[in-house]
């Protein structure tokens, strides 16, 4: 079973920048997508982004041209980069894999506030 840790949540004013990271426990090219997705209260967790193990990226529409995910296989770690962050990015962020051969695996989460 894949183990995920989440870092760098926390509070920041519109128009601010957070940058999270996760930290898998296995080695990432076992990986065939990393990704993370948020969940704001009272509403269902939805995809953010997505990066595949050949480097193929997507993201959700309202986050594209402001985040930026990537991706160190010799770290085993996924970033996501957030820029110009709105209030309706509230929300607690989830770092998720998925792979052939393991479970599919979640993060514990980490709180992402976007407010003045």
């Amino acid at each position: 079973q894949v183990q995920l840790r989440e870092f760098g949540g926390g509070l920041v004013q519109p128009g601010g920048s957070l940058t999270l990271s996760c930290v898998a426990s296995e080695n990432m090219l076992r990986m065939n997508t990393m990704a993370w997705y948020r969940q704001a209260p009272g509403k269902e967790r939805e995809l953010v982004a997505y990066v595949t193990s050949g480097g193929s990226i997507n993201y959700k529409t309202s986050v594209r041209g402001r985040f930026t995910i990537s991706k160190d296989d010799a770290k085993n770690t996924v970033y996501l980069q957030m820029d110009n962050l709105q209030p309706e990015d509230t929300a607690v962020y989830y770092c998720n894999s998925r792979s052939a051969t393991m479970p599919d695996a979640w993060g514990q989460g980490t709180q992402v506030t976007v407010s003045s």
